[in-house]
């Protein structure tokens, strides 16, 4: 299949009016219109659409009714469909702090739907249950447990190796532990939930953040603190949720002019009110209610949000003004190139065909992965 007349954005390069060619689930060739031959073969003429890779969300809880601590592989399935709408085609399944068993059950059940190989879930992101109670923000305190380097083994045999990421609190006791047990399972460590100075960060070698400013130590002029680590350190990946509710917009804006687009990861945080009217839904076991865009706790605290991809893209432009091809590097190249995911987050020869369509008014028109055309828009009317 071919698509032609398209405003290619790659990850690398951009064609103003260029053509896509794949066969099966891979790009054999991208380039300019100048370039283009015709075969026999399906084509798309997008008529000068913006196209971009598939879109890649390593934190996201759930959305559309779904949770990944519901253990239901079918409810998973689910979620990565509906994410298509969005335009992401790779996203890390993520849990919340729970206890052992019912953290296990959902490792098991996300381990199922990695294996089958024919979904956007891609990994696991276990954020929790190693975090500091202080800074618990919407996991459940009851469940918070110092780092445990043998139980994480048990939840990394549970997952079958795909835990990709794991949120912790690097100043706890037995964080030294935990991070060697995830540097032997292929795992990355995330500060985060933290109290943690700017030395015990710098101590543990820490080189990606969770959700930036939003339950970490702040940052102070006699103390950077986690938010002054993952700012200033030059090779930590940051986390940000551009809602404009997590963080104001102008504090995205500091993050983008301080880490550069090279420094930052485009995130959702969603929870299974995403895609779904205000009202009263759980997350973790905990009552939540939606309301204006905000999930919040019953206590105020925010539980993740009902953000989409599509809108995160969107904002991210807006609140930063970031070119096109910045964007597309804080919501798929940085996540391809750190979890290495060797066949994503750039339209190129070789690369898997993952490759989202949008409208004028930066809509997703279209969502292909690996190469089938996965969503529609005009099929919702």
């Amino acid at each position: 299949m071919v698509i032609i007349n398209a405003r290619i954005v790659s990850g690398d390069e951009t064609w103003e009016h260029g053509y896509i060619r794949w066969n099966g689930h891979t790009i054999e060739a991208v380039g300019p219109m100048d370039d283009y031959v015709a075969q026999d073969e399906d084509v798309l003429d997008v008529a000068g659409a913006l196209v971009t890779p598939g879109m890649i969300d390593i934190h996201v809880h759930g959305g559309y009714d779904v949770d990944t601590m519901d253990a239901d592989e079918t409810r998973l399935r689910h979620l990565a469909t509906s994410m298509l709408a969005e335009g992401v085609t790779s996203f890390l399944a993520t849990t919340i702090t729970q206890s052992k068993s019912e953290i296990t059950r959902a490792l098991e059940a996300a381990r199922h739907v990695i294996e089958s190989g024919d979904t956007t879930v891609i990994g696991i992101h276990l954020e929790g249950p190693y975090v500091n109670v202080d800074n618990a923000g919407a996991q459940p305190a009851e469940h918070i447990t110092d780092p445990d380097a043998d139980q994480f083994r048990h939840f990394q045999e549970a997952a079958g190796g795909h835990i990709r990421l794991v949120t912790y609190a690097p100043e706890r006791p037995g964080a030294r532990e935990l991070e060697r047990a995830m540097r032997e399972t292929g795992a990355i460590g995330s500060t985060g939930h933290t109290n943690a100075t700017y030395a015990e960060n710098k101590q543990a070698g820490v080189k990606h953040g969770t959700h930036l400013y939003n339950q970490m130590r702040g940052l102070h002029h006699r103390e950077p603190g986690t938010v002054g680590y993952c700012l200033l350190e030059r090779d930590v990946m940051v986390e940000i949720i551009p809602d404009g509710i997590h963080s104001r917009r102008e504090m995205v804006d500091f993050a983008y002019r301080l880490k550069g687009a090279d420094g930052l990861v485009v995130i959702t945080d969603a929870m299974r009110a995403k895609g779904l009217p205000d009202g009263r839904y759980e997350l973790g076991g905990q009552p939540v209610i939606v309301e204006d865009g905000a999930a919040r706790l019953e206590a105020g605290n925010l539980a993740g949000s009902v953000l989409t991809m599509d809108a995160a893209f969107r904002n991210i432009l807006d609140f930063t003004g970031c070119t096109l091809e910045e964007a597309v590097k804080m919501t798929s190249s940085n996540q391809a190139h750190e979890f290495g995911l060797m066949h994503k987050g750039k339209i190129a020869a070789g690369f898997d065909a993952d490759l989202v369509v949008w409208d004028e008014a930066l809509s997703v028109e279209q969502t292909i992965h690996r190469g089938q055309v996965a969503f529609k828009k005009e099929d919702l009317v």
